[in-house]
């Protein structure tokens, strides 16, 4: 009998039912949701000139010196720029290389215009071009001694940080426009953030410290096992085999 009596009371106005139910209120559900407390941006500051600043293309030299390649600046770990100094999300480099005017000029272009700057603003955290690179023209022969300056580049080392960005918003508002920009640099780069990056970093130096396997690269390059010194350089010594010339071997440890 109370099945029958269930489903007819069900299909009617839906009454209170006392005693057939445990409840006897109906309670509704639709349109209760809870949201996250925003953040608080009231000790946040915003610059006097929050757009990134025009990058020279030619340094202010009175005399250009010219420099063989050089590859050690862009070799190994960076020793400066790893921190932010205003700033909240960055663009970090995963690997070594140069970047050319056109570079800044994208990133300053693009920051600049989806970035707003009543809410948001953005900061170099590397120099402007100042290494100059040679180059001679298509068809001449060789020697006549080093060619003419043709372009400046800025070295950038593995964990460097190119530029910040901080103000009144959060980091999944920037990470679109970072991310499309670290994709258009001549090397690997990634958008991260104050949390993220101390998260990685932290996670580097845990999963060093709880190796289990005693064979590690340094321990074989230290006791020249099976004459392994013979193809290894200083560099591989010196940086433990993490680095294949520009390049960063995370996952060796």
């Amino acid at each position: 009998m109370a099945a029958p009596m269930w489903s007819h009371l069900k299909a009617s106005q839906r009454l209170p039912l006392t005693g057939l139910l445990s409840r006897t209120h109906w309670i509704p559900a639709a349109g209760l949701r809870t949201f996250d407390i925003p953040p608080d941006f009231s000790g946040v500051s915003l610059k006097d000139r929050p757009k990134l600043k025009f990058v020279n293309k030619v340094p202010d030299l009175v005399k250009v010196k010219k420099e063989p390649k050089n590859l050690r600046d862009i070799r190994g770990p960076a020793t400066e720029g790893r921190d932010f100094q205003e700033g909240e999300y960055g663009i970090v480099a995963l690997g070594g290389g140069y970047l050319h005017w056109g570079h800044f000029e994208m990133m300053r272009l693009t920051l600049n215009r989806t970035l707003s700057p009543r809410t948001t603003f953005s900061r170099w955290l590397v120099v402007p071009p100042h290494k100059p690179v040679t180059r001679k023209g298509l068809g001449q022969r060789m020697g006549g001694g080093k060619g003419a300056v043709d372009h400046y580049v800025t070295p950038v080392k593995t964990d460097q940080l190119i530029l910040e960005v901080g103000g009144r918003c959060e980091f999944e508002e920037v990470l679109p426009i970072l991310t499309q920009v670290a994709k258009k640099l001549p090397f690997p780069a990634k958008a991260v953030s104050r949390e993220t990056l101390k998260i990685a970093r932290c996670e580097l130096e845990e999963r060093e410290l709880s190796n289990q396997n005693p064979w590690t690269f340094e321990r074989l390059a230290s006791r020249n096992m099976l004459g392994c010194r013979k193809w290894l350089s200083p560099y591989d010594l010196r940086f433990k085999g993490k680095f294949w010339g520009k390049r960063f071997l995370p996952n060796r440890v």
